[in-house]
């Protein structure tokens, strides 16, 4: 029996990365490590991160949203070990990219999270850890 895509396996959504030639080498390298890659266009930013990420019994509403959203980089990790992060990152910095400031790991706590939840955190610790 095939392990069924989705729930399972890694995967990465990303965020205001899809117009650039620096997302195109982001994807490129995600996937050759074998990551589901999505993009989260901005009307979907009210739906919980889980739910975006495919996770099992995480339900989004049928709202969109319609504020101004947020412009930085964002992205999200679902199934990966500490080894994983450090590959990717290891294989960001070969092809020379700057880094995502605004990562996060999917977890208990922020899985229900919607994607404006998520950014004002990231972002407010993003601040706190380089002094701004």
């Amino acid at each position: 029996m095939m392990k069924q895509k989705g729930s399972s396996g890694r995967a990465v959504l990303l965020y205001n990365l899809d117009h650039s030639e620096r997302g195109r080498k982001i994807k490129f390298i995600l996937i050759r490590m074998g990551v589901r890659i999505k993009n989260i266009k901005k009307e979907d930013y009210l739906k919980p991160i889980g739910a975006l990420a495919g996770l099992p019994g995480i339900v989004a509403p049928d709202s969109v949203y319609e504020g101004p959203g947020f412009m930085e980089e964002m992205l999200v990790m679902k199934g990966f070990t500490g080894h994983q992060i450090d590959d990717m990152i290891l294989r960001f910095r070969k092809e020379k990219l700057d880094k995502i400031n605004l990562k996060a790991v999917i977890t208990d706590t922020n899985k229900t999270w919607d994607s404006i939840t998520l950014y004002e955190n990231l972002k407010e610790e993003h601040e706190q850890m380089t002094g701004q």
